[in-house]
């Protein structure tokens, strides 16, 4: 355990950007591991779609419960998408942070998004507060664990990458690893938050319109790269197509693209533990 979570800071450290994907149950889990990636990170929405709900409407234990079944799928470090966390004070923010780790997981993000759509970004000195809460929770961990500061502004309306760089400076002030900014639309934009950090910039993929290579995207100074909701959408995207291939034109062509048995079985281990078992 020591050695994973070790590994996954080291990822952050090293010349160039690393892919870290976001599957949204134990088999998309180990097929990205299968593939070769050196860590995951969950997806809330990803993890919502699956039980049927909307963002953000998993309750705190269902969360910590997706936590556990994404580590325990493989050997590679994972990284949380916590959204705000399951409270809105500091206070509540150092006890995700615990709760969070106590999982396993190597690390994990919380947000400025409040999950009210009529005051969508908390106030900055909160902003500020809650993630200074987090680090120190974070801090006094037994194990290294790796802490992501997300500042949403881009998310809810307010494109103003000035603020939005404010408010990332203020979270590496207050101690967080890694600094991340989902919206970013465009290199130069991309560019300038990198340079006005010291600290890791993750940046996400898989939004549309924004198809950067993990080249440029490296060239510009990330670290790490995520994609979010992004597979767990393609992946329903392609059952709503199937499925409306079937309802509305009684064909079924969509089998020419399914994955074969075989090939999807060669990235499941061959025999089941007891965690695997229902």
């Amino acid at each position: 355990m020591t050695e994973t979570l070790s590994a996954f800071r080291a990822l952050h450290s090293q010349p160039a950007a690393f892919v870290i994907p976001n599957p949204w149950d134990t088999g998309s889990a180990r097929i990205l591991a299968a593939l070769g990636f050196p860590a995951l990170a969950t997806t809330s929405a990803g993890m919502a779609f699956s039980m049927g709900l909307r963002e953000g409407m998993a309750s705190r234990d269902a969360v910590l419960a997706h936590c556990r079944e994404i580590v325990t799928a493989t050997n590679l470090p994972v990284s949380a998408d916590l959204e705000h966390g399951f409270g809105h004070s500091p206070e509540s923010a150092a006890k995700t942070i615990v709760a969070a780790a106590e999982t396993g997981l190597a690390g994990a993000s919380l947000e400025d998004h409040t999950g009210d759509p009529d005051a969508p970004i908390y106030d900055f000195s909160l902003a500020v507060e809650r993630i200074t809460a987090a680090v120190e929770a974070c801090r006094a961990l037994q194990d290294d664990f790796v802490f992501t500061a997300r500042c949403e502004n881009l998310l809810w309306g307010r494109d103003d990458l000035d603020d939005t760089i404010k408010r990332l400076q203020a979270f590496e002030a207050a101690g967080a690893d890694v600094l991340y900014a989902p919206g970013l639309t465009d290199l130069a934009s991309i560019r300038l938050v990198c340079d006005s950090l010291s600290k890791p910039v993750n940046v996400v993929m898989g939004m549309p319109g924004r198809t950067f290579s993990v080249a440029d995207l490296s060239a510009a100074g990330v670290k790490r790269i995520s994609v979010g909701s992004a597979l767990a959408r393609l992946a329903y995207g392609t059952l709503v197509r199937a499925a409306r291939d079937m309802a509305q034109n009684g064909t079924f062509d969509f089998a020419d693209d399914a994955m074969g048995f075989k090939e999807l079985e060669q990235h499941f281990p061959e025999t089941a533990t007891d965690a695997d078992l229902p």
